[in-house]
């Protein structure tokens, strides 16, 4: 085997590994040795050219994506109908767009090869590059770094630079562990001085306790993703959550997405009125998840996915999804064939306003909690979050994610975005529910540790106490600003350095 082969064989098992290594235990920590090695790769002593040098950036991340991204055959498959030749080129095409991300990234490495603060430079281009993977095309974000550092070293940063910081510093140590051979004590000075940083970050909190518990119920209900398209899974879907909701004696009763999958104006009449007066005589607040039908319909778009709230002797409150999901919520312009080859109905729904309100959580005796809402895929988009709770004229206390992801199956996927939701409640210093169909139902607490769950695929409800916070992290009131702030001036130097020498 030459050595040119050699490398893409072994960038393509390290990018797999490192992938893998996200769902382990201490997947943080494991994830730091892996991409030393990564770079030990990227970095020969024979400078690559930068054509190669992408080329060998391109075969790791499509190994790291498609190891990490391949539930989606689920839904597209084994959900969706999709023929499986067509299904898998779905995935190899979404790995090769967002392993594009990484392979721009990795040209650090050989622009600044000569320089001894390269390190710095290439965490600088892998927080850019994370930030556009986040944002272009609507973004997808998914399968970052930092969602492992859940479970990692620089978690504590969380608060102060959010998921980008700890992206930032994940690359950084893992280039210094590669180069202690080198410069030993400059690299083991620089690992030493981002512990200490780490270990003084962790010893501050923004955010406090509230108020007494409160008393709530998270409703699973596990019902098949096929199943929900058919008439008499849409009534068995109904029946359950409403006997399960008109049972609970909780002060805030939540069901997951599409809980009611069904259009709003088309429900039974006698479902809302049960519920509101089950609402006003039990002094219980519900939020569940329902179709919306828009009143004025944007580019005639008349549905949206709703979080529909109930509070006692309150009008209704509304939350429709802002951050759509391509493909499943919304259709781009030109790919209307794609969605034609599934099976099953997808919608193209209205978009939700950035500045929408709290759910107002209404208690006897007691001062209100408010709640900020997220629908499934808004939880991957934490510059998002911080931006609706910094100018939000209402205070957040919680956040409430409801989600759906039956759509994949037996996979590592509601696992995935658990760790997104740790690291959400991390990054703002508030506790979260999880809401979910098929799992994982949960409750997290604001420093993002996992007080509750629901096994998954199990039809059950969990009961607990969460106790509301109130403040705002750093990261809530300067957003991204500052890691990126501080990554183009990085770079912008390091260009400036590379050209005069």
């Amino acid at each position: 085997m030459n050595t040119k082969v050699f490398s893409i064989f072994f960038l393509f098992i390290l990018g797999a590994a490192l992938a893998a290594s996200a769902e382990l235990p201490y997947g943080g920590w494991i994830q730091i040795p892996v991409l030393s090695l990564i770079w030990w790769r990227l970095n020969p002593q024979t400078p690559n050219s930068i054509k190669k040098q992408f080329s060998l950036g391109l075969v790791f991340g499509l190994a790291y994506f498609v190891v990490g991204l391949w539930w989606l055959y689920i839904s597209l498959h084994d959900v969706g109908g999709m023929n499986a030749a067509l299904a898998c080129m779905g995935v190899l095409l979404l790995s090769a767009y967002v392993a594009l991300y990484f392979s721009l990234a990795t040209l650090a490495i050989t622009l600044f090869k000569k320089n001894r603060l390269s390190g710095l430079f290439l965490a600088s281009s892998w927080v850019l590059a994370e930030f556009l993977r986040g944002y272009i095309f609507t973004g997808f974000p998914w399968m970052g770094f930092a969602e492992t550092q859940v479970s990692g070293p620089f978690f504590p940063l969380a608060p102060y630079l959010g998921g980008l910081g700890c992206t930032f510093f994940t690359v950084f140590a893992s280039w210094q562990i590669l180069q202690l051979k080198k410069y030993f004590s400059s690299s083991a000075l620089s690992l030493v001085a981002i512990s200490i940083i780490t270990i003084l970050a962790s010893q501050w909190s923004f955010t406090k306790p509230i108020g007494t518990p409160l008393k709530v119920e998270l409703i699973q209900g596990n019902f098949s993703q096929s199943l929900i398209f058919k008439p008499e899974g849409i009534v068995q879907q109904i029946l359950f959550y409403q006997n399960a909701i008109t049972q609970s004696k909780a002060e805030l009763i939540i069901a997951p997405e599409t809980a009611f999958p069904w259009p709003e104006n088309q429900l039974p009449s006698s479902l809302m009125t049960s519920l509101k007066n089950f609402s006003n005589s039990n002094d219980s607040n519900l939020l569940f998840g329902l179709i919306g039908r828009e009143s004025s319909p944007e580019h005639n778009r008349e549905f949206s996915n709703r979080a529909l709230g109930l509070s006692p002797q309150s009008p209704p409150y509304i939350y429709d999804k802002n951050h759509l999901v391509p493909f499943g919520e919304f259709i781009p312009p030109g790919f209307h064939w794609f969605v034609n080859a599934f099976s099953v109905p997808l919608s193209d729904f209205s978009r939700g306003g950035i500045d929408q309100a709290n759910f107002k959580i209404l208690r006897t005796n007691q001062d209100p909690i408010y709640a900020a809402i997220t629908i499934c895929y808004e939880d991957v988009f934490g510059g998002e979050l911080a931006g609706r709770l910094r100018n939000s004229s209402e205070p957040t206390n919680l956040l409430i994610n409801l989600t759906n992801l039956a759509w994949f199956g037996d996979s590592q996927a509601p696992t995935q975005q658990l760790r997104l939701s740790q690291l959400r409640s991390k990054e703002t210093g508030l506790p979260a529910l999880r809401a979910t169909n098929t799992g994982i139902t949960a409750v997290l607490g604001p420093d993002g540790k996992v007080l509750n769950t629901l096994p998954e695929f199990t039809q059950a409800s969990l009961s607990a106490q969460v106790q509301a916070y109130s403040g705002k992290t750093p990261y809530v009131l300067w957003g991204n600003l500052p890691i990126l702030g501080i990554s183009c001036l990085l770079l912008l130097w390091g260009l400036i350095r590379h050209r005069r020498f």
